[in-house]
Parts: C-alpha cells; structure tokens; sequence
C-alpha cells in the first residue's frame, strides 16, 4: 500500500497535512519505545526554564534551548538507524553494529554540545 504523502493527490496544502500526520506518528513512538528519548525529552522539559532564565538576550535563549532539541533530533535519527538495522537483521553483522554506534556517538555529540554551551553560560554568568 502507497502511504498517503505519496499519493498524487497529495499536493500542497494536503501534502503538509499528510507530512504532520506522519510527524506525529514518529514523536508517538519514539514515546512509547524509545526510552532514551523519552529520558532527554523529560530533561529538556526541566531545562527549558532554566535556559529562559539563564539567557539574557533572545539569542542567547535560542542557543541554550536549540542545543536541547537537537539531542532530541538526533536522538530520533539514532533511533531510526536502529530501527531500520534491526529490520533489516538481527544477525551480528559489522556493519550494522557500527551503523548503530555511528549512531550512538552522534547522540554522545550532541550531549557533549549541550554540556560545553550550557558549561559556558553558566560559567559567564557566575563567573564573570
């Protein structure tokens, strides 16, 4: 069965629509089956007013709160790459245990981008 983005009446407005669904479809499992994005997700959710308070300006709230979510983005595409991997096999093959390290280093990136933008702000802002 064709999914309904791919469809030929799926243009434009309909084409967005069809987009979100699918969106929504991809948060809702990453819930209900990903526990380490439910884990970040659940840090982001305690971090967002502290990166409210702790930025002084729009940009700087921007930079605290855009680190957040792109562990969570990334967090989603490792998840992804796992399922697919897990998919395709679950015979140990090389490739597809680096595919789902890459994947994980990624995520560990991401963090580490957190901890050194946040270590920042917080160090300018204690510690002039």
């Amino acid at each position: 069965m064709e999914p309904e983005i791919n469809k030929p009446g799926t243009r434009g407005v309909s084409h967005i629509f069809a987009a979100f669904g699918y969106s929504m479809q991809g948060l809702k499992a990453a819930l209900r089956y990903e526990e380490a994005f439910r884990l970040e997700l659940i840090a982001a959710v305690f971090l967002l007013p502290l990166a409210i308070w702790l930025g002084r300006s729009a940009s700087e709230m921007a930079l605290l709160i855009g680190s957040l979510f792109i562990v969570l983005l990334v967090e989603l595409i490792n998840s992804a790459i796992e399922a697919v991997v897990d998919r395709v096999g679950t015979d140990h093959h090389e490739l597809s245990g680096r595919a789902k390290d890459l994947g994980s280093a990624a995520v560990f990136i991401s963090q580490m981008n957190v901890i050194v933008i946040w270590g920042l702000f917080i160090y300018e802002r204690f510690y002039p």
